[in-house]
């Protein structure tokens, strides 16, 4: 099996390298990991994990910029249906639209909008950094032996918030109700960082693996 961890100049992806190499070494799970924007190698693929670490325009404007990128997602997702795993961003650019600095168009593939997280008049701290527990909305198979309200981390300001609740598989209280991952097929997000999340990570990275 080939894992592509897709390679678009969207921050500092070496936890997400290490924790998936460090569930397959544990495992003993025989998977070729490669960081790359070669498009055919994505296309080759078997599963791809899309990250993302800064804003939403950012991050959709610097995939963008990689000639015919969006389109082979889009292949590889959408047309060939083969399962994506978006982390953060990587998960909020599944909707239509982003609204963090301006209005930026996403990959549509999920239909809904980001937007910032309503902190109550300073209330709540900004961005959302640290543990929260997961509260199941569906039955999901990256929470296979996941404990309902086991803890995972996050750093973030924007939520998701799909037009279709049926493709919400959690949910945290923070402030308010917020989003922490989708389902949709083969479509797999989360708000939160799985390599940063400890045990609780590394069984979810490990269930992806073995879909």
């Amino acid at each position: 099996m080939n894992i592509a961890i897709i390679d678009y100049k969207s921050g500092n992806i070496s936890s997400v390298i290490n924790s998936f190499k460090a569930v397959c070494i544990s495992k003993n799970i025989k998977i070729k990991i490669e960081v790359t924007s070669d498009l055919k190698k994505i296309s080759n693929s078997d599963k791809v994990i899309l990250p993302g670490q800064g804003s939403f325009k950012n991050c959709t404007e610097s995939l963008q910029k990689i000639k015919g990128l969006k389109d082979t997602l889009n292949e590889f997702a959408i047309i060939n249906k083969k399962p994506l795993l978006g982390i953060c961003v990587g998960m909020q650019m599944f909707a239509d639209f982003g609204f963090e600095e301006i209005e930026t168009k996403g990959l549509g593939w999920i239909p809904g909008s980001v937007k910032k997280i309503d902190n109550k008049n300073n209330q709540y701290k900004l961005p959302h950094i640290g543990w929260n527990e997961l509260l199941f909305a569906s039955e999901s198979k990256l929470f296979k032996n996941v404990k309902e309200k086991s803890h995972v981390y996050f750093v973030h300001s924007y939520k998701f918030m799909p037009n279709d609740e049926r493709f919400i598989s959690s949910k945290i209280n923070y402030s308010e109700e917020i989003v922490a991952s989708v389902e949709k097929d083969n479509l797999f997000g989360t708000q939160f960082h799985p390599e940063k999340s400890d045990t609780v990570g590394l069984k979810i990275i490990e269930n992806f693996i073995e879909l």
